[in-house]
């Protein structure tokens, strides 16, 4: 049912964890299977130094969040937020049909720690020019 890469991440997640100081941090869940992600970074030069995640889901779900951790460690914002639910369902050799809404999970929850970490850099920002 699940590819041999979706049960090494299942059974070895990569980056697992809390990132206490994180620089933005983005939750996402999905009440129809009960999924939940939360995603925390560290940005440093605008790149991604550090990604976490703490997942309570499915096999796909924690291998999603296991994937996305880490094609996301190290990138540029930018190039981090370019990371798809489709290009997350490839690179894990494909998802069952009824998993595929996990793919979309650990994406979106990336891309909202993203913006969190945007959000609150514009407002330190403008609290600094004030």
């Amino acid at each position: 049912m699940y590819s041999e890469m979706v049960m090494n991440h299942f059974n070895n997640p990569r980056n697992a964890g809390v990132i206490e100081d994180a620089d933005g941090v983005g939750e996402v869940g999905n009440p129809q299977c009960g999924d939940m992600m939360t995603f925390y970074i560290k940005v440093k030069d605008d790149t991604l130094v550090d990604v976490k995640f703490q997942t309570f889901g499915c096999v796909a779900a924690i291998a999603v969040s296991s994937l996305v951790s880490e094609m996301a460690k190290g990138k540029k914002l930018e190039e981090a937020k370019k990371i798809t639910n489709k290009l997350v369902a490839e690179t894990l050799g494909g998802l069952p049909p009824n998993k595929m809404h996990c793919s979309n999970l650990g994406a979106e929850a990336l891309t909202l720690a993203i913006k969190n970490y945007q959000e609150k850099s514009v407002a330190t920002h403008k609290a600094g020019a004030a």
